[in-house]
């Protein structure tokens, strides 16, 4: 859980091997722009970080968070495609729209994590407040879409290293 004194995003970038050759897939949300730029932002810069080719990312943009499962399907589709990342940022609100789009999205990359046997991330923010979506979107507690793509290269790379 991220507190105040702790930013998540840091990792040993050194464990890390290059990923030339790899395609990653980003699936991103234009609702909440300035934060799920900073997220897009973030993952894109990892992979490129760890030798991913810009030609190798493939970016999708889609409407909304709920949204997300679609575009994602849709990445999952290519089997060139190492892994994806969903990145979405719904704010809670005075409704139950929160719950359900959360649980929705949610729900959808788990299930596209099993139909197509690749990694799908949930990069999606969920928080309460607009200043907890900034502060996670490259402010004090890091970059969730840092998170993300650290996460989807990491799980790639072990499901890789089984090859079953």
């Amino acid at each position: 859980m991220a507190t105040e004194f702790k930013n998540l995003s840091s990792y040993d970038a050194s464990q890390i091997p290059n990923l030339k050759g790899n395609k990653f897939g980003i699936v991103t949300s234009e609702w909440n722009p300035e934060i799920t730029g900073e997220l897009l932002k973030g993952a894109y810069e990892t992979f490129l970080g760890h030798g991913v080719l810009h030609s190798d990312i493939v970016q999708l943009t889609v409407p909304g968070s709920f949204e997300l499962t679609i575009g994602a399907q849709r990445l999952c589709q290519n089997p060139e495609i190492t892994a994806v990342i969903a990145l979405g940022c719904v704010i809670q609100g005075e409704t139950k729209h929160f719950d359900f789009i959360c649980n929705a999205v949610a729900n959808g990359i788990t299930d596209l994590n099993i139909k197509y046997d690749k990694p799908v991330i949930f990069g999606v923010l969920t928080p309460n407040t607009w200043e907890q979506a900034k502060d996670r979107a490259g402010g004090k507690h890091g970059n969730k879409g840092v998170e993300a793509a650290v996460t989807a290269i990491k799980l790639a790379i072990n499901l890789q290293r089984l090859n079953w």
